[in-house]
Protein backbone atom coordinates (compact mmCIF):
# COMPACT_ATOMS: atom_id res chain seq x y z
CA UNK A 1 0.00 0.00 0.00
CA UNK A 2 1.40 3.16 -0.92
CA UNK A 3 -0.06 6.94 -2.46
CA UNK A 4 1.92 7.79 -5.18
CA UNK A 5 5.02 10.46 -4.95
CA UNK A 6 2.55 12.39 -7.58
CA UNK A 7 0.53 13.63 -4.18
CA UNK A 8 4.05 14.63 -2.18
CA UNK A 9 5.06 16.39 -5.93
CA UNK A 10 1.67 18.02 -5.99
CA UNK A 11 2.39 19.70 -2.16
CA UNK A 12 5.56 20.48 -3.79
CA UNK A 13 4.40 22.43 -6.59
CA UNK A 14 1.65 24.53 -4.67
CA UNK A 15 4.10 25.39 -1.70
CA UNK A 16 6.97 26.35 -4.32
CA UNK A 17 4.51 28.60 -6.05
CA UNK A 18 3.29 30.52 -3.09
CA UNK A 19 7.35 30.74 -1.78
CA UNK A 20 8.68 31.84 -5.41
CA UNK A 21 5.61 34.17 -6.59
CA UNK A 22 6.92 36.98 -5.49
CA UNK A 23 10.54 36.95 -6.53
CA UNK A 24 10.35 34.61 -9.89
CA UNK A 25 8.22 33.87 -12.86
CA UNK A 26 7.80 30.02 -11.99
CA UNK A 27 7.76 27.93 -14.50
CA UNK A 28 7.53 23.99 -15.05
CA UNK A 29 11.43 23.85 -15.81
CA UNK A 30 11.76 25.80 -12.22
CA UNK A 31 9.60 23.54 -10.79
CA UNK A 32 11.18 20.81 -11.97
CA UNK A 33 14.39 21.89 -10.67
CA UNK A 34 12.83 22.49 -7.35
CA UNK A 35 11.29 18.62 -6.74
CA UNK A 36 14.12 16.97 -8.85
CA UNK A 37 11.74 15.36 -11.56
CA UNK A 38 11.30 15.17 -14.90
CA UNK A 39 9.67 18.86 -16.58
CA UNK A 40 7.37 16.31 -18.01
CA UNK A 41 5.89 14.55 -15.22
CA UNK A 42 5.64 18.68 -13.61
CA UNK A 43 3.49 19.53 -16.73
CA UNK A 44 1.65 16.62 -16.27
CA UNK A 45 0.82 17.04 -12.37
CA UNK A 46 0.25 20.87 -12.92
CA UNK A 47 -2.68 19.97 -15.65
CA UNK A 48 -4.36 18.29 -13.20
CA UNK A 49 -4.01 20.60 -10.55
CA UNK A 50 -4.90 23.42 -13.05
CA UNK A 51 -7.97 20.88 -14.15
CA UNK A 52 -8.92 20.49 -10.44
CA UNK A 53 -9.17 24.36 -9.28
CA UNK A 54 -6.02 24.82 -8.18
CA UNK A 55 -3.71 26.18 -9.61
CA UNK A 56 -3.80 28.65 -12.67
CA UNK A 57 -1.27 28.75 -15.80
CA UNK A 58 -1.30 31.01 -18.49
CA UNK A 59 1.15 32.45 -21.06
CA UNK A 60 3.37 35.45 -20.48
CA UNK A 61 4.00 37.38 -17.47
CA UNK A 62 2.20 35.71 -14.90
CA UNK A 63 3.18 32.40 -15.84
CA UNK A 64 1.72 29.93 -13.00
CA UNK A 65 -0.29 30.60 -10.03
CA UNK A 66 -2.23 29.53 -7.15
CA UNK A 67 -5.80 29.77 -7.80
CA UNK A 68 -7.12 30.06 -4.21
CA UNK A 69 -5.46 31.02 -0.97
CA UNK A 70 -2.95 28.37 0.15
CA UNK A 71 -4.56 28.12 3.54
CA UNK A 72 -7.34 27.06 1.44
CA UNK A 73 -6.45 23.99 -0.58
CA UNK A 74 -6.17 21.06 1.21
CA UNK A 75 -4.11 17.56 1.11
CA UNK A 76 -7.54 15.38 0.14
CA UNK A 77 -7.52 18.20 -3.17
CA UNK A 78 -4.14 17.14 -4.43
CA UNK A 79 -4.63 13.92 -3.16
CA UNK A 80 -8.34 13.63 -5.10
CA UNK A 81 -6.53 16.08 -8.50
CA UNK A 82 -4.12 13.03 -8.73
CA UNK A 83 -5.66 10.15 -8.38
CA UNK A 84 -3.18 8.44 -5.38
CA UNK A 85 -4.74 6.05 -5.71
CA UNK A 86 -6.45 3.28 -7.61
CA UNK A 87 -9.96 3.24 -8.25
CA UNK A 88 -11.20 0.30 -5.87
CA UNK A 89 -9.11 1.99 -3.06
CA UNK A 90 -6.45 2.52 -0.86
CA UNK A 91 -5.82 -1.42 -0.09
CA UNK A 92 -5.71 -3.78 -2.85
CA UNK A 93 -6.82 -7.19 -1.40
CA UNK A 94 -5.28 -10.10 -2.53
CA UNK A 95 -7.47 -11.85 -5.49
CA UNK A 96 -8.38 -15.19 -5.00
CA UNK A 97 -7.92 -16.19 -1.32
CA UNK A 98 -8.71 -20.16 -0.76
CA UNK A 99 -12.38 -20.77 -0.32
CA UNK A 100 -11.75 -23.62 0.67
CA UNK A 101 -10.06 -22.76 3.77
CA UNK A 102 -11.70 -20.65 6.54
CA UNK A 103 -9.86 -17.84 6.41
CA UNK A 104 -9.58 -17.73 2.75
CA UNK A 105 -13.42 -18.29 2.27
CA UNK A 106 -14.63 -15.14 5.00
CA UNK A 107 -10.73 -12.55 4.57
CA UNK A 108 -13.23 -10.42 2.51
CA UNK A 109 -16.33 -10.05 4.96
CA UNK A 110 -13.70 -9.78 8.18
CA UNK A 111 -11.85 -7.06 6.82
CA UNK A 112 -13.41 -5.05 4.12
CA UNK A 113 -15.68 -2.95 6.25
CA UNK A 114 -11.88 -2.02 8.57
CA UNK A 115 -10.38 -0.83 5.83
CA UNK A 116 -12.92 1.32 4.03
CA UNK A 117 -12.91 2.68 7.18
CA UNK A 118 -9.23 3.23 7.59
CA UNK A 119 -9.52 5.03 4.19
CA UNK A 120 -11.97 7.42 4.98
CA UNK A 121 -10.68 8.51 8.42
CA UNK A 122 -7.24 9.28 6.70
CA UNK A 123 -9.08 11.01 4.05
CA UNK A 124 -11.40 12.70 6.89
CA UNK A 125 -7.53 13.70 8.16
CA UNK A 126 -6.52 15.22 4.87
CA UNK A 127 -9.06 17.79 4.37
CA UNK A 128 -8.39 19.07 7.94
CA UNK A 129 -4.01 19.99 6.68
CA UNK A 130 -3.88 23.04 4.21
CA UNK A 131 -0.64 23.16 2.14
CA UNK A 132 -0.68 26.19 4.02
CA UNK A 133 0.29 24.25 7.05
CA UNK A 134 3.18 22.81 4.73
CA UNK A 135 4.25 26.34 3.89
CA UNK A 136 4.52 27.59 6.95
CA UNK A 137 6.63 25.25 8.14
CA UNK A 138 9.03 25.68 5.59
CA UNK A 139 9.30 29.62 6.29
CA UNK A 140 9.98 28.94 9.96
CA UNK A 141 12.40 26.46 9.12
CA UNK A 142 14.10 28.88 6.16
CA UNK A 143 13.97 32.22 9.87
CA UNK A 144 15.96 29.53 11.29
CA UNK A 145 18.87 29.38 8.58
Amino acid sequence: MQITSRFTIGVHIIAALEYFKKDYNVTSGFLAGSVGANPVLIRTIMGELKDAGLIKISQGKTGISLAKPIDEISFYDIYKALDCVEENGLFHFHENPNTSCPVGKNIHKAMDERLIGIQTTMESEMKKISVGDVYNDIKKEMDLQ
